[in-house]
């Protein structure tokens, strides 16, 4: 461990060797960590439970999301990992591979109220690994296509259509009607989540060899990874990165481009951003596929415990507490996050709701990235191969090789633990 870390974990123990029971307060004392916005409305949520639960104080640490990763990862090698914290669901793979999180199967089972049928099936299989479940959905997030409705009927199409070929039809005669300086779709090529979405429609697993090797110059990738350049080639979309526009919002109200791919945090943004003539000229749809509709990501938030945590029961008490669907509506209200359990769906305000109604369509459809901690350093060269390739430095195939050989040495020390494992196994069979 380097000096910097381990000092950073000296101070995670003196910081937290206050946050235990306060001197004579008999109540347990449990300590939640939760991220961004969602750190401070909860608060209120918090304060209900406390009160159902007089035995119980909760103590809820706001954390930006932009130093959630490092706090937890110097909380665990120091010793002083909450009782309970909110964790995106990509971090899950993580944090068990530490054997920082208590493995939640048991309480699941043992639980009343936590039923897995309740959940939307693709986001509560982000949450288990190697067929232990190590977190609960709090929240649910996938990325649709944000559309002007006004701009496409313009072009002949009523709604969005639900294949590839027929979308790319749908997106020419967008092209035609805009003009040579505006674009159909907006694909932010410093992203890598719509080369990875078309990747996942076209049946690509994206990594292949118990997930030790890159899939990406793979038949099915490569087929989804073509009809995503395509669209730049053949001036669909605009070759250019978020930061290259000055404005997003500004920019879908003047017509720069009628698509953009995105998640349920931008519904506010949009209804609040676009100008009041453009109340009723846009709208959301699930995404196509190549043959009927597609998959997109599924993501979100969980709400994990940490093995550590010497109130554990208490801990699963407040879990319960936050996935009732009463709670998650009130979580919905307050924050804009999608719930993550079925039941509160059927509450009018999400039922009604055209431009919400989409992400129900699509949670039926959702698919999670490898669940394995280097995924983000995979995403990493995902989006700067896919970018490469879009702005026309290399080709599709040049640029899936280079990514498959980045991807062959971020997953070294996975393939030499595995295949030291399975020595083990075979020299050892009985353990």
């Amino acid at each position: 461990m380097n000096r910097g870390l381990a000092a950073a974990c000296a101070l995670a123990v003196a910081t937290g060797a206050g946050c235990g029971d306060r001197s004579g307060d008999a109540r347990t004392t449990l300590r939640f960590w939760a991220m961004g916005r969602e750190g401070e409305v909860v608060q209120a949520l918090v304060r209900d439970f406390e009160r159902a639960n007089p035995d119980i104080r909760v103590e809820v640490q706001q954390i930006p999301w932009s130093a959630a990763h490092e706090k937890l990862l110097t909380a665990f090698v120091g010793g002083a990992t909450p009782d309970l914290a909110q964790l995106g669901n990509t971090w899950i793979a993580e944090f068990a591979a530490l054997k920082a999180l208590e493995p939640l199967d048991r309480w699941v089972g043992e639980s009343a109220t936590v039923e897995p049928a309740a959940f939307f099936s693709g986001i509560w299989d982000t949450n288990v690994i190697d067929d232990v479940l190590f977190g609960l959905p709090w929240y649910v997030d996938t990325r649709v296509l944000f559309y002007r409705q006004d701009i496409l009927q313009q072009a002949g199409y009523e709604s969005v259509p639900r294949t590839w070929s027929e979308w790319r039809s749908a997106m020419e005669a967008v092209k035609k009607v805009v003009g040579p300086d505006r674009f159909a779709v907006f694909l932010p090529i410093n992203e890598w989540t719509a080369p990875v979405i078309f990747g996942l429609q076209a049946g690509s697993s994206l990594l292949a060899d118990d997930a030790t090797r890159g899939a990406f110059s793979a038949k099915a990738f490569r087929r989804g990874f073509d009809f995503y350049l395509e669209l730049f080639r053949d001036e669909l979309a605009p070759p250019v990165a978020e930061n290259e526009i000055a404005n997003l919002y500004q920019e879908f109200e003047r017509g720069y481009f009628a698509m953009y791919i995105t998640g349920p945090w931008n519904l506010g943004e949009f209804e609040r951003r676009l100008p009041e003539e453009l109340r009723d000229a846009w709208s959301t749809a699930a995404l196509p596929g190549p043959d009927g509709p597609g998959v997109s990501l599924a993501g979100g938030a969980s709400l994990v415990m940490f093995r550590s945590s010497r109130h554990k029961d208490a801990v699963w008490r407040l879990v319960e507490f936050l996935s009732q669907p009463e709670q998650q509506l009130r979580f919905y209200r307050l924050t804009g996050d999608l719930p993550a359990r079925r039941e509160a769906w059927e509450d009018s305000e999400l039922s009604r709701e055209p431009r919400i109604r989409a992400f129900w369509d699509q949670l039926q459809r959702v698919e999670p990235t490898p669940k394995i901690p280097e995924w983000e350093q995979i995403a990493s060269k995902v989006r700067e191969r896919a970018e490469l390739a879009a702005r026309g430095a290399a080709s599709s195939g040049e640029a899936l090789e280079l990514l498959d050989q980045d991807v062959e040495r971020i997953l070294e020390k996975r393939r030499w633990l595995l295949e030291r494992d399975r020595l083990r196994s075979v020299r050892e069979p009985g353990s």
